[in-house]
């Protein structure tokens, strides 16, 4: 039977059960944290985590994919101690999280040494523990698909082409950069099954969707409560619409939630969630959205199909 890498090492892939494919339980700066640390409380930071952890394993998901990479301080064993004292899985990644700035270290290495980075990680572990990530993790934001940024999705490709492992992409929707995303990939020979476009749920653009269904990608669902974004109603419309138009087995839903983020002041970041984003959190999918989308229509084997077959399918090729 297939297995996938978590923090707990390989597990069988029908272990895998009910999955969120895109939550952090951790997204800060690593840099900041090291350089400021009087600005990050790391039992705050705990403390946050395994409340989340333990709220998502109550509403019955066995494994959460953790998508933070080189500048969302990934951290294994941070993650691993999550994983064991919750109960879940925790699926991890290699790869870089960049819209466009690279340090020197990734600037003076080409496509195919970048991608040596990312095999040694897949093959030998992440920060010098026996921590294997599952995936490769790039990403494309407002700034479009720069050198910088095809730089890492190459390396990303030819790490997966020599691993077999497959891709996480964060795109951005109102930038098109899905379809560029997907170019790149083709260019490079990935099997396009192999790669998943995240935060494709950020449109309600249908023929936009359905153009990079057509490349053969996954698509991530994947921000449900981030309004500033799009509003949920919106989201949940374009599930309805794609669910109806048979694309079940190829969607993801999540929610992109940080148990702790740094990206802005804390005063700033209380008022965004007070008035921007109410109603972001890990189990908002479980609270609010699966309830409205089984109203609406959606069935028991559609859910299924997103949120328990399609990462099993994804994780494990």
């Amino acid at each position: 039977m297939p297995t996938v890498e978590t923090t707990g090492g390989p597990v069988d892939v029908d272990q895998l059960g009910l999955t969120l494919i895109h939550e952090h339980f951790r997204a800060t700066d690593e840099a900041g944290r090291f350089q400021f640390p009087h600005l990050y409380v790391e039992q705050a930071d705990w403390d946050a985590a395994i409340a989340d952890a333990n709220a998502v394993r109550g509403h019955g998901v066995r494994t959460v994919v953790e998508p933070s990479a080189l500048f969302l301080t990934r951290d294994a064993r941070f993650s691993k101690r999550v994983a064991d004292e919750s109960g879940l899985n925790v699926v991890l990644a290699t790869g870089v999280y960049t819209y466009d700035h690279l340090p020197q270290f990734l600037l003076n290495r080409d496509e195919d040494g970048v991608a040596a980075i990312f095999v040694h990680e897949l093959e030998h572990g992440i920060q010098g523990t026996e921590i294997k990530p599952a995936f490769i993790k790039c990403a494309a934001d407002e700034p479009g698909v720069t050198p910088n940024v095809e730089k890492i999705h190459r390396a990303a490709a030819r790490a997966s082409k020599q691993t077999g492992r497959p891709i996480m992409a964060h795109s951005r929707p109102a930038s098109a950069t899905g379809l560029e995303q997907m170019r790149i990939f083709d260019e490079e020979g990935v099997d396009p099954a192999k790669v998943q476009i995240a935060h494709t749920g950020d449109t309600d653009d249908l023929d936009y969707i359905e153009r990079l269904l057509e490349t053969g990608c996954w698509i991530g669902m994947d921000r449900y409560g981030l309004d500033l974004f799009l509003a949920t109603e919106q989201r949940n419309a374009t599930v309805l619409a794609l669910l109806e138009r048979g694309y079940a087995d190829r969607m993801f839903l999540s929610q992109d939630y940080c148990s702790t983020i740094d990206w802005f002041p804390l005063e700033v970041q209380d008022y965004l969630r007070a008035n921007e984003v109410p109603d972001w959190s890990m189990t908002f999918l479980f609270e609010t959205v699966i309830p409205e989308l089984k109203q609406r229509g959606m069935t028991d084997a559609q859910l299924d199909q997103m949120m328990v077959e399609n990462p099993k399918r994804w994780l494990a090729g």
